[in-house]
């Protein structure tokens, strides 16, 4: 087993090893960005949540129905925000990172 490692060791040339310094803060910061934009995307489901259960409870109010409606539109206005958000950035980062 130790001829075998040691075998690895000596054919394991140095150029071979790569190293990922220069992308660490982009990808940090890519995935700072994508953990924001996921919570935005919850917060968003979350809305749409709360407009479903305040439709279901509104008793055929006509005031109510409209708010609750227009609460569920909100929300998947910024549910498909979230969304291109989130390929806008990949897109963008990875064009960046790509191009050095």
């Amino acid at each position: 087993m130790k001829n075998i490692l040691t075998q690895f060791a000596l054919d394991t040339k140095v150029d071979e090893l790569k190293y990922d310094t220069g992308d660490t803060f982009s990808s940090s910061f890519q995935g700072i960005l994508n953990a924001v934009i996921g919570v935005l995307a919850l917060v968003a489901v979350v809305v749409m949540i709360v407009g479903g259960v305040s439709y279901m409870t509104s008793s055929g109010d006509a005031g109510k129905v409209k708010k609750a409606k227009d609460t569920i539109l909100y929300g998947l206005i910024g549910l498909v925000v979230c969304v291109l958000a989130f390929a806008i950035v990949n897109f963008v980062i990875s064009q960046i990172i790509g191009s050095n």
